[in-house]
């Protein structure tokens, strides 16, 4: 079997959490919410992880969880940072967090040499997704001059919070699978009376339940980098006027692919209810979530003791 590399975004800074997320205990002997996703991609065949962090928390994750799966697997770090932009670029004054998941992920060209899946740290995305897309990566893909990359497409009724509003990607597909279109709705919220989401706070739209949306699990292979650097010098020049803010996302870089028709993506379906920690209410929640599959015998209780 071909080796597969699991690049996990753990740089964010967990603003509405009101803390590092990415650090915080779920699991019964302390593990935190990525721990189960490493273990996932490694009983799916992936042998790689690279860790993508913030330098200024770089000893408290690697003693919290690097030194685990460092013992398991070979892995490597990536620090994000502000200052990583193209030669000749100044960085706007009042900018103070880096460019977004697209940055997170272009600065792993280095570090990546296979096929690769990219993941959020704070998601639990489910046991079956990382073996459906290891599937996807192995499969021999023809030759018809496009990228092939891969996404798992979630029912959207199975990725709220209960505690507030959500932003998720809205996948368009076509009757044989594949990505047409991408759109970033940043407010998403479940009412008594359905699933709805607003531009302006004050009108509400619905959205049908049965949506595909996009949880950033995604499948690419390293030709990736070449156009996410293009892409990523594209998107500063095109928001001059807004980079005290403007973030160079991976969702809306793999929708420009596709719609230059440089790429096809394959949206993997699944039923797995994802979690995710974005409001301090979510944590109980998601504790729960993760103590009952460990009750289900789906994860040991110290979830490294077998290796």
């Amino acid at each position: 079997m071909s080796s597969l590399t699991l690049v996990v975004m753990a740089a964010g800074v967990g603003s509405r959490y009101g803390g590092l997320k990415q650090i915080d205990s779920f699991g019964p002997g302390g593990e935190v919410v990525m721990e189960y996703s490493v273990y996932d991609a490694l009983k799916a065949g992936y042998d790689r992880i690279i860790f993508i962090i913030r330098k200024d928390f770089e000893d408290v994750f690697r003693a919290r969880i690097g030194k685990k799966v460092e013992r398991v697997a070979e892995t490597a770090y990536v620090f994000q940072s502000l200052d990583q932009v193209p030669s000749g670029f100044v960085l706007p004054e009042g900018r103070t967090k880096p460019w977004g998941t697209g940055q997170a992920v272009l600065i792993c060209r280095e570090a990546v040499r296979t096929p690769f899946s990219v993941i959020n740290a704070d998601d639990f995305y489910g046991r079956s997704t990382f073996e459906t897309m290891a599937d996807e990566l192995r499969r021999v893909k023809i030759a018809d001059g496009v990228d092939h990359y891969a996404m798992i497409g979630y029912r959207l009724a199975n990725t709220l919070s209960e505690h507030g509003h959500v932003a998720r990607g809205i996948c368009e597909g076509t009757p044989d699978g594949y990505l047409v279109n991408i759109r970033e709705l940043l407010k998403i919220q479940k009412f008594p009376d359905g699933i709805k989401h607003t531009e302006d706070g004050l009108d509400w739209t619905p959205l049908p339940e049965e949506s595909l949306v996009s949880m950033n699990f995604w499948g690419f292979e390293p030709s990736l980098f070449g156009e996410l650097e293009v892409l990523f010098r594209e998107f500063l020049r095109a928001n001059t006027g807004s980079l005290t803010k403007a973030e160079f996302l991976i969702p809306e870089a793999v929708g420009s692919l596709v719609r230059a028709k440089t790429a096809r993506v394959k949206i993997l379906p699944t039923r797995e209810r994802w979690f995710g920690i974005t409001y301090p209410q979510d944590r109980a929640l998601a504790r729960a979530a993760i103590l009952e599959r460990v009750r289900q015998g789906l994860y040991p209780a110290d979830l490294w003791s077998e290796t």
